[in-house]
């Protein structure tokens, strides 16, 4: 294993050659103005204040409408830069909510969107590729495909929970309450 010293070193040289400088900064402008399209044209939704810059691992903002939120619920649209692509993942604002939801979804069976193994070490309830191997050539088309992607997981998140509602409901009584 190469030491803390020798990876500097390396660091060092990249950030001298200027690509991967401009390339960050890129993307990070990028991010930027995606929660700003996302703010912008979807002003009833929640958009976090600010973009979680990560270090070098993730970048990623959350995006959510009143009824996630109310659920305790939330969106994230997020950049994996290892695997450079674009996912939107269902998370919890802490760990019950997103071992609540997680064992909701494990349980069913709901496949349509990629369920983490386990929630222990996990950032997410569920998640979706936007884009894999995004074409930076063309942001507005790229910008297009994620808010597509996203509004699409929303509904199908929102539609299995309402169902899920409703079916709980009727366990519990709710709609049996005349017997």
């Amino acid at each position: 294993m190469e030491s803390f010293q020798e990876y500097m070193v390396e660091y060092r040289t990249q950030i001298e050659k200027g690509a991967i400088k401009k390339a960050y900064k890129g993307l990070m402008e990028y991010t930027q103005s995606l929660r700003t399209h996302f703010k912008n044209k979807y002003p009833d939704y929640f958009v976090s204040g600010s973009v979680y810059f990560g270090y070098m691992d993730m970048t990623y903002f959350s995006f959510y409408p009143k009824s996630l939120g109310h659920k305790k619920l939330k969106i994230a649209i997020v950049l994996i830069h290892e695997s450079m692509r674009f996912e939107v993942w269902l998370a919890g604002y802490n760990k019950q909510v997103q071992s609540k939801y997680w064992k909701i979804f494990e349980e069913s069976a709901w496949n349509k969107y990629h369920i983490v193994p386990t929630i222990k070490d996990a950032d997410s309830i569920l998640e979706h590729t936007l884009a894999d191997n995004p074409d930076f050539r063309d942001l507005d088309k790229l910008t297009n495909q994620i808010e597509r992607g996203t509004m699409k997981f929303i509904k199908d998140v929102e539609g299995f929970l309402a169902k899920q509602e409703i079916i709980g409901a009727s366990d519990h009584g709710f709609f049996g309450a005349v017997r």
